[in-house]
């Protein structure tokens, strides 16, 4: 869902802007090829990067992490 005025993150947005190893890999394969998903099961399970990094990027690119008001909270 997106918020008006907003843009949304993108797909590996993180992964090309700081040149992750593995996302420089999948760039090279064909997306889908039997390759291209042994490489990219590295993301799920191995990720060189951390959810700090992560989330310290998204605060220093301003991405705001929203959710809305009545939903999982009190």
């Amino acid at each position: 869902m997106s918020i008006e005025g907003f843009v949304d993150y993108k797909r590996r947005e993180f992964c090309n802007d700081v040149s992750c190893p593995v996302q420089v890999e999948l760039n090279k394969l064909e997306s889908g090829s039997e390759e291209y998903e042994k490489v990219r099961k590295t993301c799920s399970t191995d990720c060189v990067y951390t959810t700090w990094q992560f989330h310290h990027w998204l605060i220093e690119k301003g991405y705001l992490i929203v959710r809305p008001q009545n939903e999982g909270g009190k």
